[in-house]
């Protein structure tokens, strides 16, 4: 060629009108170890995940490079020996036995989606490689093949290959694997596994064949690989965090890798565990989870329902961020907050029994009252009368403002707090319960909880006192456990919203906090729910599926107050309104007959009964029932409570109490 020749095919050759080369690649959100959680197709609605070589197992790439262009490392696009060789086989056969194609020439008919069978096709194709390799470095053109070729279906590029056919990165494949993703591109929907077995054997076994030939597969290597079964199907994408990954995705757009802090085989756990709780309770029950590291604030698992396309439960709904009534789950704070303004202590006793706050008349679950109770035992009891109490005294505001404080955004339904709100009148996110217990649980103060790795660790406002959050910790721990579950292992809170439509429970151990919650996406009523039967096992098994062994709670803070009731300041031995908790103690009703821990026999005429103290007129409760009120005289009858062991209680005017245990023969 003379110099002249060569100068026109050189400036022939630089002005390429090159095809795009920076292709749209899917939105890949991975967990905090690299791992693919969720990956979106691409606007014509292909499956291309982005990739390097340095991603792909060696071994594929050296096959890859031998059967397809064994001079890639040396050509400049264009093989002439390959071509001539291509040519002589046609000629001697009638009929094309090999393309001569270059990786790169491929590359370019990728890029431009052209065809190879005519002669205009192949020059273009040409052209485009000896620009591509002018422009790029062997690398780059190694990459966009990587990219871009085809491997049956949705796939396309080595990583979709690899996910669609093995489930897995294309980091290490078995030569058996790596031989068919070598013959797939060639012509990948006739050489389908799942659909054309015949053919798609017969291809991987050419490769084997020539590696074999070229020493880079063995013997035995060879001999394994053509017995080992193809895949029978494609394999689904993986789709873990599938609400999480769908928010981070909106709020991120453009951004195609999104890194979580969440740990896809806890995730994956987790996510197999609600969906096994829901199908033992019914078909239109859903259910959430979030799992975090309240030290560091770093969620590891978020289940927003047991099944992203389960229609019937309405998986689609994120019920992690869906704001639901909490029931008693925010009982702690409330006492936890009595304990830090110096109200009560958890040994200070509370009057359990019948008020009346301006028309609110609270009444416990369970329709019964306990007399004088310890706030320990009160809070181990989920009663709701106590904990009016100390609302009204602290105030729905103060409570409302804490939640904020601990980085919640509660709803209220009529616009300003009430009493109520500490029986679970009020609005929640089960992400905002999390972020809550988080500061109980990292001694009042815990760090925000947050998704994306990278994010600013950041710190949620002041809760609660160390010394108060560690005496509500203390208090939890010891709340009956479900069967099979190991007794003081976690603090834990559940809760059962009125109506049965939200049963929850949420707890921590020294380094992790889990919440559950479970009922029905649209709100409707769920029968006979509650959390102590319902969320509570979940709750306890997701440590399980968490880590191998608890992590223990802490020890007390050194200015933690810990005595018994009778060792108090007097100011604290019985919970009064703050304006009267330095007065002196009013003349208070005392059951002088029968003594505390009597032994009688059951008589026809019923139990009588011998008052000192107290005001006029009073109230009898028998086993938390009233059996007499209205009463003014010191001496008199009630009906007998029948054998065995029972408990009297004598409430005076002004709400005083007195209790006696006893046992009737």
């Amino acid at each position: 060629m003379t110099s002249a020749a060569w100068r026109s095919f050189d400036a022939w050759i630089d002005h390429t009108d090159l095809p795009l080369t920076l292709t749209e690649t899917s939105t890949e959100v991975l967990d905090r170890n690299g791992k693919l959680l969720r990956a979106y197709p691409v606007g014509d609605g292909l499956r291309r995940l982005a990739v390097q070589p340095a991603d792909v197992d060696p071994r594929f790439l050296d096959m890859l490079l031998r059967y397809e262009d064994k001079r890639f490392r040396s050509h400049h696009g264009v093989d002439p020996i390959a071509l001539l060789r291509a040519a002589g086989q046609a000629l001697r056969n009638g009929r094309t036995v090999s393309g001569g194609s270059t990786l790169t020439m491929q590359v370019a008919r990728l890029l431009e989606d052209g065809t190879t069978g005519r002669w205009s096709g192949k020059l273009r194709q040409m052209r485009v490689a000896l620009a591509l390799e002018r422009r790029l470095s062997k690398d780059e053109i190694l990459t966009l093949y990587l990219t871009h070729a085809p491997y049956g279906g949705a796939a396309e590029g080595i990583r979709a290959a690899t996910y669609s056919w093995f489930g897995k990165e294309p980091k290490r494949l078995t030569p058996a694997e790596a031989a068919l993703l070598v013959a797939l591109p060639q012509s990948p929907e006739r050489h389908r596994p799942d659909r054309f077995p015949a053919a798609a054997n017969e291809a991987r076994d050419r490769v084997l064949e020539r590696m074999q030939h070229q020493g880079l597969v063995s013997d035995e290597q060879a001999k394994a690989a053509r017995r080992a079964p193809l895949p029978h199907r494609m394999a689904a994408f993986p789709r873990l965090a599938p609400h999480l990954a769908d928010r981070v995705a909106a709020l991120h757009p453009g951004k195609r890798q999104l890194r979580l802090t969440l740990d896809g085989a806890v995730q994956s756990r987790m996510q197999q565990l609600l969906a096994g709780a829901v199908q033992r309770t019914g078909p239109r029950l859903s259910a959430a989870l979030i799992a975090a590291d309240h030290q560091t604030g770093e969620v590891l698992a978020l289940a927003g329902s047991p099944g992203y396309s389960d229609a019937d439960r309405r998986g689609f709904v994120d019920m992690t961020q869906a704001i639901r009534s909490p029931g008693s789950t925010l009982k702690p704070l409330v006492y936890g907050l009595a304990f830090d303004q110096g109200l009560a202590h958890p040994e200070t006793l509370i009057h359990d029994g019948p008020v009346n706050f301006a028309g609110y008349a609270p009444q416990n679950f369970d329709g019964e009252f306990r007399g004088d109770i310890r706030l320990r035992e009160a809070l181990q009891l989920s009663l709701n009368i106590p904990v009016v109490k100390l609302t009204q005294e602290l105030g729905p505001a103060r409570v409302m403002a804490s939640l904020r404080a601990g980085g919640a955004q509660p709803e209220l339904p009529g616009g300003a707090p009430g009493l109520a709100l500490s029986l679970g009148g009020v609005g929640i996110s089960l992400q905002d319960m999390v972020q809550l217990y988080a500061g109980l649980a990292a001694g009042g103060r815990g760090s925000g909880l947050r998704v994306m790795q990278g994010e600013a660790q950041r710190t949620a406002g002041r809760l609660i006192s160390p010394e108060a959050a560690w005496q509500v910790g203390d208090i939890l721990r010891g709340l009956p456990v479900p069967a099979g579950a190991r007794a003081g292992s976690i603090a834990y809170k559940t809760g059962t919203s009125y109506g049965h439509r939200d049963a929850w429970a949420i707890g921590w151990d020294g380094r992790h906090v889990i919440g559950v919650w479970m009922g029905r996406a649209d709100g409707t009523p769920v029968p006979g729910i509650f959390g102590g039967d319902l969320a509570a096992p979940v709750l306890f098994e997701a440590f399980g599926r968490l880590k191998p062994a608890f992590d223990p709670l802490p020890p007390p803070p050194p200015a933690t107050l810990i005595v018994s009731s009778a060792e108090l300041p007097q100011p604290l031995r019985r919970f009064r309104p703050r304006d009267a908790a330095f007065s002196e103690p009013a003349d208070a009703p005392e059951l002088i007959f029968p003594p505390n821990g009597a032994r009688l026999a059951l008589g026809s005429s019923g139990l009588t009964l011998k008052l000192r103290g107290g005001t006029a007129p009073f109230l009898v409760l028998a086993n938390g029932e009233p059996v007499l009120s209205g009463q003014r005289q010191r001496e008199f009858s009630v009906p007998s409570p029948g054998p065995g062991f029972s408990s009297l209680v004598i409430v005076d005017g002004a709400g005083r109490s007195d209790r006696v245990d006893l046992r009737i023969d």
